[in-house]
């Protein structure tokens, strides 16, 4: 039979995929899916049970968590890189190591196919297809839904007439967790002006009472909370846990996709909100001006590329090398408090806290320069306006 492995997921696309591609078209299907957080053990279980019963030949499922932290959310931290200043990128940094775990796993077991369950309407299918093609040319890839234009009822009536009734009804939200945070999708996200009510969010109020958490980091890591040192994807699933008590990291995000359409997405990011808000703060203390002005527009163009699925052109490489050296000197405790829906950053403790210099309090004294210095500086300062003034009128 004809070896392909499909990135399977357990929803209505990848279990159309599956029946379809074994029973109509005789391949020989491997599911694989790749755990990059927030994947219980229970629901890893239940997809698996699920895959067989769509008659796969075999079911593995890949722990990337680490490698999804080490290869990309580390350098979304270094960068503070909000997508449109609103979003993490949640989902679309999961699909870049999940495509090339997928690509990987099928070249270790000599497949010549790959299939995904991608529509041919959203960023997904770019993602899955520049990896798959840039990693392993030689395998086919192959998107039942995509090229035939399924609609959902049309999957929904194949599967029931090929004896897979498993009450396919459209949950009223789409939700997908993650490490770096979970999307919100519903009916209200296709429209413009429609909020995502309470009930929407996977993870509802819990706390009111303030309450204050140390963030450690050394060299723009997370390494500890509250003094407790772990990793820094264990803190960041710590970190979740404590901010989504309090429903913080929410929000709507309206942006560009890579097919040329506008679209809108809710999310909620405890973790990740509350890490780069922390995260900036401790750099605008510790890196220069000309770092912090730099930085600001390559980590725009790093969550840019990521988010449009160039993860593999040497230019990422480049950009990660910049941010991974600005991190030098980016070290010590952020305190943060945490209130219901929002959360406030109170100061920074840091031996590299460039406010410590002798040189003066900024309004209050100086003493690196005298008042004639000041005065000269601002005359020659000033020149360049000057000139354009006095040649211009």
């Amino acid at each position: 039979m004809k070896k392909l492995v499909l990135a399977y997921s357990g929803g209505l696309d990848t279990s159309y995929c599956a029946v379809h591609l074994s029973q109509d078209e005789g391949f020989e299907i491997h599911a694989v899916s790749v755990n990059t957080g927030g994947f219980t053990q229970d629901e890893i279980n239940n997809i698996q049970d699920k895959a067989y019963r769509m008659g796969v030949t075999s079911y593995t499922n890949i722990d990337a968590v680490a490698t999804y932290y080490n290869k990309v959310v580390k350098y979304l931290i270094y960068g503070n890189v909000l997508k449109n200043n609103t979003y993490p990128l949640s989902v679309s940094a999961e699909r870049i190591i999940q495509a090339i775990e997928i690509i990987e796993y099928a070249k270790s077991i000599d497949a010549k196919y790959i299939a995904h369950g991608s529509t041919g309407a959203g960023n997904d299918q770019v993602r899955f297809d520049l990896i798959f093609q840039t990693l392993a040319p030689e395998i086919e890839i192959i998107t039942p839904i995509r090229d035939n234009s399924l609609s959902r009822q049309e999957e929904i009536d194949y599967l029931v007439k090929n004896g897979v009734d498993m009450s396919w009804q459209k949950a009223k939200y789409s939700i997908n967790k993650g490490l770096w945070g979970t999307s919100v999708g519903g009916e209200e996200t296709l429209t413009s002006n429609q909020p995502l009510p309470e009930a929407a969010f996977p993870s509802q109020l819990q706390k009111e009472d303030q309450e204050k958490v140390t963030l450690s980091f050394n060299n723009g890591e997370l390494v500890a909370l509250n003094g407790s040192e772990n990793s820094p994807e264990k803190n960041i699933e710590l970190l979740n846990n404590l901010g989504a008590a309090y429903a913080i990291g929410r929000d709507i995000h309206v942006g560009d996709t890579i097919v040329g359409i506008k679209g809108r997405v809710g999310f909620e990011a405890a973790a990740a909100t509350i890490i780069i808000k922390a995260h900036h703060l401790l750099e605008k203390h510790t890196l220069t001006k000309w770092q912090l002005q730099h930085k600001d527009y390559m980590s725009n163009w790093y969550g840019t590329h990521l988010h449009e699925g160039l993860f593999l052109d040497p230019v990422m490489r480049d950009l990660e090398a910049f941010l991974q050296s600005s991190q030098t000197q980016v070290s010590g405790d952020v305190v943060v408090t945490l209130k219901p829906y929002h959360f406030s950053l109170d100061g920074i403790t840091s031996s590299h806290d460039l406010m410590n210099a002798d040189f003066g309090s900024y309004g209050e004294i100086n003493k690196g320069w005298t008042a004639d210095d000041a005065k000269g500086f601002i005359k020659i300062y000033a020149n360049q306006s000057k000139i354009y003034q006095n040649v211009n009128g």
